[in-house]
């Protein structure tokens, strides 16, 4: 297939790849789209798992994925439209009786006096998207910024067990979640979130996306797997997707992350779901091993991006 095709096929797809394809690849942004997430397809199914307490599982981040955190992520990433009343109350819920002491979301009653830097972050992002009031956003701000480490990164186990490294994959999570809160207007700590961000997206690059700072391997076979949903697993074409997102210009230690995704790409130029992360799910949005609308969509997007720099980065390597 063609790009022409290719962008046929992923307007085949739910309303909510319609609705991105439109906005990202085609330039004509259409709400109307947008506005019908709710009501078919995949934003149907998730928004219809809501039980009548306002939590989807068991509680707020149990069990993996069907919980609170992990669907309002998925609605988040559908771009389910953020006014949706729905999902605000049971943010709002959230806001209201889960604050650890250190001023994050704490997981479940045990951990009422700390949070999880990484789930903070994708806390901040949906409810940064969904127009949560700025002001119930500050404590959560605040323990993210807290959090930050000698490397510029991230790591949930400085809460736990400790950590002197920062981790890809709480780095990725908090870097959305910062930048969504940016991006929706909000100014609070504007020039700490600016500068965290700048520190983090460096500990990003320093690593090439995949590959250690220390010893050039890979750091682990796993972020070469292009899976979607993410959940609060590091991949290269996450952190390639964040990087466009984000609006930031080409930089020649994205090139091997982008040449090992170009490599994957099928015959008929689509891409496929490659694994899916083990847990209970309300569906099954796209089978791993078959040609994925997600990942197609999010890899054309980040080379349609990078084209505007002019270095046109977009030829695998051997």
């Amino acid at each position: 297939m063609d790009e022409k095709q290719i962008i046929q096929w992923l307007l085949e797809g739910d309303v909510a790849i319609q609705y991105q394809v439109h906005r990202d690849l085609l330039g004509n942004e259409k709400k109307s789209l947008q506005d019908r997430i709710a009501n078919e397809g995949w934003g149907k199914q998730f928004l219809s798992k809501r039980k009548s307490n306002g939590h989807w599982g068991d509680r707020f981040y149990q069990p993996k994925w069907i919980s609170t955190h992990y669907t309002l992520l998925d609605l988040r990433y559908l771009n389910l439209n953020p006014d949706n009343e729905l999902v605000k109350e049971s943010i709002e819920q959230v806001l209201d009786t889960s604050i650890a002491a250190d001023g994050g979301i704490q997981l479940g009653p045990s951990t009422a006096h700390r949070s999880d830097v990484c789930v903070n972050g994708m806390f901040l992002n949906y409810a940064s998207y969904f127009n949560t009031p700025e002001e119930e956003l500050h404590t959560i701000v605040d323990s993210i910024l807290y959090e930050i480490m000698p490397d510029g990164g991230f790591n949930c186990r400085t809460t736990r067990s400790g950590a002197k490294h920062s981790s890809l994959h709480s780095t990725i999570s908090v870097i959305e979640g910062l930048n969504e809160f940016q991006k929706t207007g909000y100014t609070y700590r504007m020039n700490d979130i600016s500068s965290a961000k700048k520190s983090a997206e460096e500990f990003i690059l320093t690593h090439r996306l995949f590959l250690s700072d220390r010893t050039g391997e890979i750091i682990h076979k796993d972020f070469l797997k292009l899976s979607y949903p993410s959940r609060w697993r590091y991949d290269i074409l996450r952190a390639l997707d964040y990087f466009q997102n984000r609006e930031r210009k080409w930089d020649k230690r994205m090139h091997e992350a982008l040449a090992v995704v170009l490599k994957k790409q099928n015959k008929n130029g689509t891409w496929n779901v490659q694994a899916a992360h083990p847990g209970q799910v309300h569906f099954v949005m796209e089978k791993a091993g078959q040609p994925s609308r997600w990942n197609t969509l999010r890899v054309m997007r980040v080379l349609k991006h990078f084209r505007k720099d002019k270095l046109r980065p977009i030829r695998a390597t051997s």
